[in-house]
């Protein structure tokens, strides 16, 4: 397998390409480190203009969609502690959180003075979803560049099940704890509107509909919603545009009781499906679905590209994959 010479994108990455020299297209097109510092200090300023105008109007400022994760945990505390916001935090239970993951979510909860919602969909459906994730392309193309299919089922679900909450509570903000490899600078501020959010439920909705039906409806937006004269809510993802730095996130974080759960595996710190989620997904695309995100922090220089090798040849858990399968029926008990 051919890897690019600057970042770690393989070639068997989608729309790849290579100079004479090994060097991706990706990294070719990359504008370099000090345009990206330029426009995270106007990201930054927007963001907090925003702030002057919507904090303190409603019950909450708000709405974090916490997975009790690193990424997570930390633009919690830097809301809290950074800009002293009114959070309400959202998790969503997919069946596969372990026991450590809530104790953390407990823990940092209480410690930053922060009220939490635990979202629980029934497990059966999950279960449906899951499966239908790992037997056939349910979404485009262009999502696999980003994740697997069985980790954009789950963030379909926890980005319109959010939206419906900070509707129905009337927040101004939805918070994400994407990593500056995940959430691309110039999508990390952005207001929903009505006929942008159709488009984009109906992408997660339709395909989750032909597997489950009626049933999926409760975590999505109704008719009402798209018909209710209100305003809707900005999305936000501060860590694209604010200090992100590996070490001192988990410092900051074991200052309020988080402990990396065991059995999660090299890219996860919440979640037990997501070494199954990527052994499918490398399978079935022949790379990895952290491969493009790795491959960002390492040209944006957030991460040392030897670790991102590292960490992208690390082998998962396989216990955990294991008790995964045994979970969704794939093997038996």
């Amino acid at each position: 397998m051919k890897i690019c010479k600057n970042c770690i994108l393989p070639d068997t990455f989608p729309r790849i390409k290579f100079d004479q020299k090994g060097v991706c297209n990706f990294c070719l097109e990359f504008k370099g480190r000090k345009s990206v510092e330029e426009s995270k200090i106007l990201y930054q300023k927007k963001f907090e203009g925003l702030l002057e105008k919507y904090k303190d109007q409603k019950s909450y400022d708000c709405l974090m969609a916490y997975s009790g994760g690193k990424d997570s945990t930390y633009t919690l505390i830097l809301l809290k502690k950074k800009y002293n916001l009114k959070i309400l935090a959202l998790t969503l239970d997919n069946g596969f959180i372990p026991q450590e993951t809530f104790q953390n979510i407990r823990n940092v909860a209480e410690n930053l003075k922060i009220d939490h919602l635990l979202f629980k969909p029934r497990f059966d459906l999950l279960k449906r979803i899951f499966l239908a994730s790992i037997q056939s392309d349910i979404y485009s193309k262009k999502t696999q560049e980003r994740a697997s299919t069985i980790c954009t089922s789950c963030m379909g679900l926890v980005k319109f099940f959010s939206l419906r909450t900070a509707l129905e509570k009337n927040i101004p903000f939805i918070v994400y704890g994407w990593s500056p490899g995940q959430a691309p600078l110039s999508s990390s501020i952005f207001k929903n509107n009505k006929s942008m959010l159709k488009t984009m439920q109906n992408a997660t909705f339709d395909p989750l509909y032909k597997i489950v039906g009626e049933e999926i409806k409760p975590y999505f937006l109704d008719q009402h919603h798209f018909e209710k004269d209100c305003e809707f809510p900005y999305n936000i993802s501060p860590l694209a545009f604010l200090e992100y730095d590996e070490d001192k996130i988990f410092r900051n974080m074991q200052d309020l009781g988080w402990k990396k759960p065991k059995g999660t595996g090299p890219h996860s710190t919440n979640c037990l499906l997501n070494g199954f989620a990527n052994i499918n997904h490398k399978e079935k695309f022949g790379f990895h679905p952290y491969a493009l995100e790795l491959a960002n922090l390492v040209r944006e220089g957030y991460l040392d590209r030897q670790k991102a090798l590292n960490r992208i040849n690390a082998p998962e858990d396989s216990n955990t994959v294991n008790w995964v399968k045994r979970k969704l029926g794939l093997t038996s008990v």
